[in-house]
């Protein structure tokens, strides 16, 4: 039973592998506020200073919107002003063939914001969300 247990966690962590490998480390080209969704209407977690390092999880099907860290942070930041270093050349995040990534309220915020004051708010939010997605047709 354990023998099946460990054979079980080993192909799980080579299925996942790859998708962590596709993060690719990156870096603002300006002043930009790391969002806590998808859009400028989400609170603001912090400000990445402009030339920081970030980490590029991937980015919403559109390429207009990022899943990034920077330090402890986690949020979402334009792909304007994010670049990547993909194998020695600076792209914007548009140009790389960034892993597609979903957002959803509850679940992300959930796993990054929970202290957070507009954490509180987050059946607001995801209202927001949903009703954005469906008028826009956005990520």
């Amino acid at each position: 039973m354990r023998t099946l247990a460990v054979m079980v966690l080993a192909a799980a962590a080579g299925v996942l592998a790859p998708a962590a490998a596709q993060a690719a480390p990156g870096f603002a080209t300006a002043n930009l506020n790391l969002r806590s969704g998808p859009s400028t209407q989400f609170p603001a977690v912090t400000v990445i200073p402009n030339g920081a390092r970030v980490e590029v999880h991937g980015c919403v099907a559109t390429r207009n919107w990022c899943d990034v860290s920077w330090g402890p942070a986690r949020g979402w930041a334009s792909y304007n002003y994010l670049y990547v270093d993909d194998r020695g050349r600076r792209r914007n995040v548009r140009e790389w063939r960034a892993p597609v990534v979903t957002f959803e309220v509850n679940r992300y915020w959930g796993q990054h914001y929970k202290g957070r004051p507009f954490y509180q708010q987050r059946d607001r939010w995801d209202r927001f969300d949903r009703d954005n997605r469906r008028r826009n047709h956005r990520y």
